[in-house]
Parts: structure tokens; sequence; C-alpha cells
């Protein structure tokens, strides 16, 4: 019986471990900080050998292969030591495709990944197909596969995800952008970014299929270096031919296997970015023969992810949006770039080496006021105190939505968007979106 450790006791290692042990393998999981009790609870139930507080070498040392979950860096010591002593390190991903014998589609990118990935599960599931939705979204990959297997999955991947990628084959991968992010875990090389994002495409074959955004010049300039075996497609928000999907001024056009158009006023995901994320999983279906009438209608009566760019409410004539899912600068220039009204913009938390200079342009033309949220806000008041009719900062949430109504007038937005991560005052972006919406209904 082949030993399988799995290092990390958090959704990916624990489902994995669910799955090893349903797969005939002897397995052992070690965490090294505490376990959530419902973790706990499911490898107790199962009856998986773990720990939690630490790892004990010597009981990972003699593992066959060790699977690490994607918040461990490829440069923690204990990685480091396995791999001096060839013993294999993969991800959860490498592990999951052996027990699967679904057609895989998985999208990555810096932005858009929930969203592209949600909406490309709708519109397969609209067509009757047996699909389901994992990885960095739901239930783990593992998870899912413990369940039980589908024909089409549908998967979205971080770069962490991606980063031990060996065999593991995607019948269709998707990326949608690649811009600075992480840079902390890539010993601030964008261009060690890059590849791990490219991992999505590594092993794929001229039976495969890359889908990829050719107005982003880190996708394309990497294309050509690497110059990927799969049959390429190509979508464009400035460009039309030659390119797959496109925008003719309010149109957008799809032609693969024939034409589809539709006004891009009727798409559910509203903002040029989410035109550019309906395309994507338009041509994904496309490939996939699924009829133009059912990705028309997929692309219409799609329901968002929560907390990226989610209506909360409006409250004397104002419009309050949630964004907390904006954890990074580019993500929150396309909720900037998608605001038509004037805005009161709550921005904050834990700085990721955030660069705002690429702002600036949209906080003076669309930000009336400022609200910096967190502990460390000296940056954001740097960079864009002097571009706004008020700048204001606040320790919580109840006092930034309180501040927001006071200042932000009938026919105006307050937008949380915060391009930074939620770890300084709140538990997570869920946490903080969630708090933003209470706070928020309750004025």
């Amino acid at each position: 019986m082949k030993r399988l450790v799995i290092l990390g006791g958090g959704e990916s290692g624990t489902g994995t471990a669910l799955l090893a042990k349903q797969k005939g393998f002897e397995v052992f999981l070690s965490e090294a900080g505490s376990l959530k009790p419902k973790y706990r609870d499911v490898l107790t139930k199962a009856e998986i050998d773990f720990e939690e507080g630490g790892h004990t070498n010597v009981k990972i040392i003699n593992a066959d292969e060790v699977i690490k979950s994607p918040g461990i860096p490829n440069t923690a010591p204990l990685v480091q030591t396995l791999d001096d002593m060839n013993i294999p390190v993969i991800d959860e991903v490498e592990f999951c495709v052996r027990y699967t014998s679904a057609k895989l589609i998985a999208i990555t990118g810096t932005n858009g990944k929930t969203t592209t990935a949600m909406l490309t599960a709708h519109i397969l599931k609209k067509a009757g197909l047996n699909v389901k939705l994992a990885g960095n979204v739901g239930k783990s990959f593992a998870l899912s596969l413990v369940e039980g297997d589908a024909d089409y999955f549908v998967l979205e991947l971080s770069s962490f995800q991606l980063e031990r990628i060996r065999h593991a084959k995607f019948d269709i991968a998707i990326l949608l952008n690649i811009t600075p992010d992480h840079l902390d875990r890539y010993n601030n090389r964008m261009e060690d970014y890059i590849r791990a994002k490219f991992n999505i495409c590594k092993n794929q074959t001229e039976k495969d299929h890359l889908i990829y955004f050719a107005d982003d010049p880190n996708i394309a300039n990497q294309i050509k270096k690497e110059k990927p075996k799969a049959q390429l497609y190509t979508y464009s928000l400035n460009q039309q031919q030659p390119h797959h999907a496109y925008l003719n001024e309010n149109q957008l056009i799809i032609n693969i296997k024939g034409e589809l158009k539709m006004s891009i006023q009727k798409l559910a995901l509203q903002g040029k970015h989410n035109a550019g994320n309906s395309m994507a999983g338009g041509i994904a279906s496309r490939i996939l023969e699924i009829r133009k009438e059912i990705i028309r209608d997929s692309l219409t009566d799609f329901q968002n992810v929560e907390h990226r760019l989610e209506q909360v409410t409006t409250i004397c004539g104002v419009d309050y949006i949630n964004d907390s899912k904006a954890t990074n600068v580019n993500s929150t220039w396309f909720a900037l770039e998608s605001m038509e009204k004037p805005t009161t913009w709550i921005v904050g938390g834990v700085d990721k080496g955030n660069e705002y200079d690429q702002l600036a342009e949209l906080v003076k033309s669309r930000v009336k006021n400022i609200i910096a949220l967190g502990k460390d806000t000296a940056k954001i008041k740097a960079a864009f105190g002097d571009m706004v009719q008020s700048y204001h900062e606040a320790q919580s949430m109840s006092e930034a939505v309180a501040i927001a109504y006071n200042i932000t007038e009938k026919g105006e937005t307050v937008l949380l968007s915060p391009a930074c991560a939620s770890f300084d005052l709140f538990e997570s972006y869920e946490d903080r979106g969630n708090q933003f919406k209470s706070a928020a209904r309750s004025l």
C-alpha cells in the first residue's frame, strides 16, 4: 500500500485525504497550525491519521508521495527538504486528474476566474450536460470526486494550484489576464508568476484548446515564447478580426462554427471586463458545440458571484455595491471603470505591495469621496488624498458605511472595492463583504 502524506488540512488538504483514502492509500495529514473543527471532525470520522500544531518530519519523509496544499509555498523548508530527498511533491489538481474520466475545462487569471468558471458551468448545465464546478470555487476538486465523477469539470485554478503541475492536462484551458498579484510568493519576479499561470497549458496537445485574452500583453508575449501546442482561440475588447470573439460597437460577437451575436446591454454581467469573461465562457461552449441559443440565454440570465460587483441595496437614491472580492489593484480598476455615477469609494486592508498609479485617472474622473478602511492607510492617503473632494479614515465597516451615508448624495454610488487583502480587520473577503452588506441594509 502506497503511503501518501498531505501537508495542510484546509478545504484542499482534507478533500485530498478523503479521495486518497477512497483510492486505497495509507494516508497521513499534517497541519502546521490548528485544524478547523469541521475538518478535524471529517478526518476523525473517516479514520484518517493526522496531526496538527506542527509537522513531524519522521512521519512525512517516509512518504511515497506528498501533496501540499496551495497555500504552502515551494520555498517552505519542509517542501525543500522533500525536494532534496527526491520525494515527489505535487498539488491536489495533479493528484485528482488521475481519478476522473471527465473532460476538464480549467480557468485561470489574476481576475475574473470565479465569475468565468461559474458562468461556463451555468452554460453547460443549461445545455443539459453532467457538469461539476470545483477548484478554487465551491468544493475542492478532490472532494467533488469523492462524491462521484462527472462528464465535465469546470475548474477555477489559482497560480498556487498550478505550480506543481507535472502531467495534468486540460481539454480546454482559459487564460483571462495576468497582472501583478501575489508577487511576494514569486520573489517579486513577474516572470515566475506568469510561468506558474502558463502551467495550465503545459501538457496540452494538438487535440486540446487554449482560449486567451489577446489584449493582455503578458499573455500575448508568453504565447510567443512558449508556442503552445493546443489549438488557439482569442478574444479581444479592442480589435475585431482575426479574433474568435470581439466587440463591434454594442454587439458581442463569437465567431466559431457560425456567428453568435448579441447586444452587450443584454448581458447579465455588465462592465467591459465582464464582456471579456462572457466571451471566454462563450468560446469554450462553442468548442463543445453547445447551441448558440443556449449560450445566448445563459449569458442573459446568469446570476453573478457574491462579493463581486454585487448590487446590495439602494437607500435614499444611493446605490451600495459590494466588491469585497477585489483584493488587488487590477480587480479594483475594473470596478472603478464600470462606475457610471459619482462614487464614494471604500478602499484598504492588507497591502500586498500595491502600486496605485494605474488607478489615478479613474479616481480623478469617477471618485468623489474616499474612505480608507484599515490599520495602515498612509499609502492610500498619499496616492489619492488630494484627488478627491473628501478623504476619510475608518477602523470598522460600520464606521465606514456610516461615513459613506453622511457624505454620499442622491444619484451617487457607494462602492466597497478594497484593492487589498482583508486580514487586518476581517476573517476573509467574505466576512468583509457580509459586514458591508449588513451595515448598508441596516441604515
